[in-house]
C-alpha cells in the first residue's frame, strides 16, 4: 500500500495567492484532482470576472439600460444568491454597488467628491435588476454587476467539490484567505485533527514572525474574513476602508474584522461582509445566523462565539 503524504499545491487566481493542501495515498489521484480544481477556479474567474471583457458579467454590464441578457442555470443560481443576501441583509449587500470604485481611488488615498458620489448612488439598487425567465436586463444606464462579494468564495467550494468528485476526502483549499476544508487531516500521526487555521490581527502585518489573532480548528465547512485592513487610507487620523455601504456610499467603520466559520464558504464570506455592514447590530445578527464568528471591534475589543485558541 502506498505511503500516506501531504501535498500543497501553489497557484494565482482572482488576484490573490492560492493553494491546495491535500493528505491522500495515491500521489497521482491528488495531482490530478488539484489539477482539476485550478481549472475550475480559473473557469470561475474567467466567466464570471469584471475585468474580462468576454465574462458574463462585463455582457450583463455593457447591456445596461438596455436589452436584457440571457443566462444559463449557473448565473441564474448566482443571482437567486445575490437576491436572497440582498433580502436578508436589508439591502446592505447589493451586488449592483461596485460601482463606487468609481469614485472611491484606494490607491491614491482620495475622498471622493460629494457631488460624484452622489451621481454613483443613483445608480445602486438591486430592485433595479430586471429578472425574466432565464434573462436578465439592468434598468438604468451605468448600472453595473459585480460578483467581488461571493465569487471567489464560490470558487472555494466549487474547487472543494472538484477534489471531492476526486475521491479526495481530506483536503484544505485556500483561495487568498478564503478556506474550505474536506475533511479532517489524513495523514496517520494526524488522524482525525482539524486543519490549523491561522486568523491574522488585523492591526498586525502579516509575517512569519508576528502572532495571529488567534488559531481555529477547521475540520469541515467554510471560513471566511472580512476587514478594514486590505484596502485603505487614512485622512486626518479616520480610516476608511474597501468595504462600502451601499446605501451612503461610505465605508464602514465598527469593525477591525469578522471571521465566520460556516457550513461551506460561500455563506461565510457573505456573512462577515453582511456583518461588517450591520456595525453595532452585527453581533446579535450572527447569532441570530446559527454560525460561529470572530470579531474585533473599532477599539480592538475582541467577541467570539467559536471554540479557538486565542492569542494575547
Amino acid at each position: 500500500m502506498s505511503r500516506w503524504r501531504s501535498l500543497c499545491f501553489e497557484f494565482s487566481a482572482m488576484a490573490s495567492p492560492c493553494s491546495l493542501q491535500l493528505d491522500g495515498q495515491d500521489e497521482r489521484t491528488m495531482r490530478e484532482a488539484a489539477a482539476a480544481a485550478i481549472a475550475e477556479v480559473q473557469r470561475i474567474e474567467k466567466k464570471f470576472s469584471r475585468y474580462t471583457d468576454d465574462s458574463i458579467v462585463s455582457r450583463i454590464n455593457h447591456a445596461a439600460g438596455k436589452e436584457a441578457v440571457d443566462l444559463d442555470a449557473e448565473t441564474q443560481g448566482l443571482l437567486d444568491f445575490a437576491h436572497s443576501l440582498w433580502a436578508l441583509s436589508g439591502g446592505l449587500f447589493d451586488i449592483t454597488s461596485g460601482v463606487l470604485r468609481r469614485v472611491w481611488d484606494f490607491k491614491a488615498g482620495k475622498l471622493p467628491e460629494p457631488d460624484a458620489l452622489q451621481q454613483v448612488l443613483t445608480t445602486i439598487g438591486w430592485q433595479h435588476v430586471q429578472r425574466q425567465g432565464n434573462q436578465v436586463r439592468l434598468a438604468l444606464p451605468g448600472m453595473e454587476l459585480d460578483f467581488g462579494g461571493f465569487g471567489k468564495e464560490y470558487a472555494v467550494d466549487r474547487a472543494a467539490a472538484v477534489l471531492l468528485n476526486h475521491g479526495i476526502q481530506h483536503a484544505l483549499v485556500n483561495l487568498g484567505g478564503d478556506l474550505h476544508a474536506l475533511g479532517e487531516r489524513g495523514l496517520p500521526d494526524m488522524r482525525g485533527a482539524p486543519w490549523n487555521v491561522h486568523i491574522q490581527h488585523p492591526r498586525a502585518p502579516a509575517a512569519a514572525n508576528t502572532p495571529p489573532l488567534a488559531v481555529l480548528p477547521l475540520a469541515r465547512g467554510g471560513l471566511a474574513t472580512s476587514g478594514d485592513y486590505e484596502r485603505f487610507f487614512t485622512v486626518d487620523g479616520i480610516r476608511y476602508c474597501h468595504v462600502l455601504n451601499p446605501h451612503t456610499g461610505w465605508p464602514v467603520s465598527h469593525w477591525q474584522s469578522v471571521t465566520v466559520l460556516a457550513t461551506n464558504t460561500t455563506t461565510a464570506g457573505a456573512l462577515t461582509t453582511i456583518a461588517m455592514l450591520k456595525g453595532s447590530e452585527a453581533i446579535p445578527w450572527l447569532e441570530a445566523q446559527g454560525v460561529r464568528y470572530l470579531a474585533v471591534q473599532h477599539d480592538g475589543r475582541l467577541l467570539s462565539q467559536s471554540p479557538m485558541d486565542e492569542h494575547p
